[in-house]
This record gives C-alpha cells, sequence and structure tokens, in this order.
C-alpha cells in the first residue's frame, strides 16, 4: 500500500535534501509544503500520512503546526526535521506529539533507521535490484514543488544549519531556550547594509565585537551586536557576580562571542568542506548607535555578502545579531563550494 508522505520546509535545498534522503524502494507519494498551513491543508487532502516537519519557517512554524495536528486530531505521523538541536527543542516537539526528531543536514541511513524503528519502513524486505536501476528520489509527486534552488538558497541553508549549532552552545551555556529565525542572506553595499542595520534600532545602544576568519580563498568578519539592555539578563544567567561594569560587560560579550562565533564558523567551514583560521575578537564599540559601527568600517566591508542571524533568549530581555560579512573577492569560491546543494 503506497504511503503519503509530505515535507514541509520553507527551504528548497531542504525539501530536496529530505525528497533524496528517503529509501529508494519504499513505495510512496511525495507532497511539499512551504509553511505550515501548507501542510495542514494537504493533510486534509490525505497527502501526509508521514510529516517531515521543519521548525523554523514563516507564516506558521513547526511549533504551531504540531499545536495544531493535536487540536485537530489530524491523522498524520509527524517526525521534526530540524537545525534547532537545542535539546529543549527535541523535548518540545516530542511532547507536543512528533515521533522523533532528526537534526539537518538528513542522512538517509539515519532516516531510514529511523522509520524502520516506528515500523514505516522495512529495509530488510526491498526487492533485491541492480544497482544502476534504484530510482533514488520518489517519482511520484501529488502537490508542491521542491522549487528552484540558487545560491541564496544555499547559502541561506548552510547558515541554517551553522546557526542551530551555535545556538545550541549558547542554550547550553546559558541554560535557557534560544529562539531561532530565518537568516537573512543579502548581498550589500555597505550603505545598503547600514541602512538595513539602522532600521533595526530601537532606540537602544550597542556594543559589538568583529573576529575576523580566512581559509581557502574565503575571507570575512563575524560581527556580534548586543543591545546594551540584554547585559542585565546575561549577568543574571551567567551567575555574574560584582559590578557591571564597562570592563564586566565586555567580559561577558567575549564569553557570548565564544561560543557564537566560534560555532557559527565552524559550521560554514564543515558543511563548506574546508578550515577557516579565526583572528582575536576585536571590540568595535561599547555604547554607541549600531549604524554607527558599520559607518566606522565602510571602508573595510565595500560590497559584502551578509547573513544576519538575530539570537533572542526565551523568557529573558536578550538579544544579539549576528552578521557573517563576507568579501566580494570570496563570493565566486564560495558559491563553487556550495555548488553541491543544486545538484
Amino acid at each position: 500500500m503506497t504511503t503519503h508522505v509530505l515535507i514541509c520546509d520553507d527551504s528548497s535545498v531542504a525539501r530536496k535534501q529530505m525528497a533524496r534522503s528517503l529509501p529508494g524502494d519504499w513505495d510512496i507519494d511525495v507532497s511539499f509544503a512551504q509553511n505550515g498551513e501548507e501542510a495542514l491543508s494537504a493533510i486534509k487532502e490525505g497527502l501526509g500520512d508521514i510529516l517531515f516537519l521543519d521548525l523554523n519557517m514563516p507564516v506558521m512554524d513547526g511549533y504551531e503546526t504540531l499545536e495544531h495536528i493535536q487540536q485537530q486530531d489530524l491523522p498524520t505521523m509527524t517526525i521534526v526535521v530540524s537545525s534547532d538541536i537545542q535539546p529543549e527543542a527535541h523535548s518540545r516537539v516530542q511532547k507536543m506529539g512528533a515521533l522523533d526528531f532528526i537534526k539537518k543536514p538528513t542522512c538517509s541511513e539515519e532516516i531510514a533507521g529511523l522509520l524502520d524503528q516506528f515500523g514505516l519502513y522495512r529495509a530488510e524486505d526491498k526487492v533485491t535490484q541492480d544497482e544502476d536501476t534504484i530510482e533514488l528520489t520518489p517519482a511520484i509527486i501529488r502537490k508542491g514543488e521542491v522549487g528552484e534552488i540558487n545560491t541564496r538558497d544555499c547559502m541561506q541553508e548552510v547558515a541554517n544549519v551553522a546557526m542551530g549549532q551555535a545556538a545550541d552552545l549558547l542554550a547550553r551555556l546559558l541554560n535557557a531556550f534560544v529562539k531561532l529565525p530565518i537568516p537573512k542572506v543579502n548581498l550589500l553595499e555597505v550603505n545598503e547594509l547600514q541602512r538595513a542595520l539602522s532600521l533595526t534600532e530601537q532606540g537602544d545602544t550597542y556594543s559589538a565585537v568583529c573576529q575576523g576568519f580566512i581559509g581557502s580563498g574565503i575571507s570575512g568578519e563575524a560581527l556580534l551586536i548586543f543591545t546594551d539592555s540584554s547585559f542585565h539578563d546575561i549577568a543574571e544567567l551567567l551567575n555574574f557576580q560584582g559590578e557591571l561594569d564597562d570592563a564586566a560587560e565586555l567580559e561577558l560579550i567575549m564569553e557570548v562571542t565564544n561560543i557564537l562565533v566560534g560555532a557559527c564558523i565552524n559550521g560554514f567551514a564543515e558543511q563548506l568542506d574546508t578550515h577557516f583560521s579565526q583572528g582575536h575578537p576585536v571590540v568595535m564599540g561599547q555604547h554607541v548607535k549600531v549604524s554607527d559601527l558599520v559607518h566606522a568600517n565602510a571602508d573595510t566591508w565595500n560590497r559584502v555578502l551578509s547573513i544576519e542571524i538575530t539570537y533572542e533568549i526565551e523568557n529573558h530581555n536578550i538579544c544579539c545579531d549576528l552578521l557573517l560579512l563576507f568579501t566580494e573577492d570570496s563570493l565566486d569560491i564560495l558559491n563553487r563550494q556550495i555548488s553541491y546543494l543544486m545538484d
């Protein structure tokens, strides 16, 4: 009997990776959704016996989707597939009815083993075929599409995975839950970068640290920007004792920077199959306007590939922006390195 499989993810890259990771001899029809609303509609149409669900999506995210599935008692078995690998994320989705959790990027062996564990697919029951005749990607698409894939989509998915790895370490450091966004990927002139950042200012002042990285012809800088109003809660979560002066705030900044920047850059390097050497973190300013930070480095950055990730701590007034700025002369090599995601 044919099983209806639904893959819900806002990333065309992730949808394609997930579809390719499914067992090639599994008797299934595959449908795609780009957000939770589309997924709920597809399930109601009978297209989601098994749902592979991302967590970070626009319109309706994975948590909201699981909540609606529970409330409406919809007939689907959900496996979460996400880059948000925090232990709390695992716990939350399973309490909301998910069978299990798979981290990105997906692994075909892990998926086959999990399906086997829940009795959804039996590897030992497959018919022996010549290796060249096995269809690796399910051929029948009932609803939706994988979608066109471009380099921006690839960079966003690479950033998504790296972001999740960094958030996991930050969550463990602070013993708190990190709310994750969808990374913003843009090719910007420095004046456009400055204008984009100025739109995020809420009358607060900021402190920032910059750390360079280079490897395999790719170079850039990681800029971590903290709202000054975050320091009190960061100090509380880290059990900081003493006066919260500029020196103490700088110490807190450096501790968080070592976690977020290091993990995120290493996450990129791992997916690009390269290695980045990292420079020493440099304080760019304390208690200044964020637009001033960019203005002071306009001659250095010029035209950049900007990846913006905003980390927020649930139930705490903690927010910081991580900007990964890749130099213009790195773009051709960077595009070649991520081209495997477009195959």
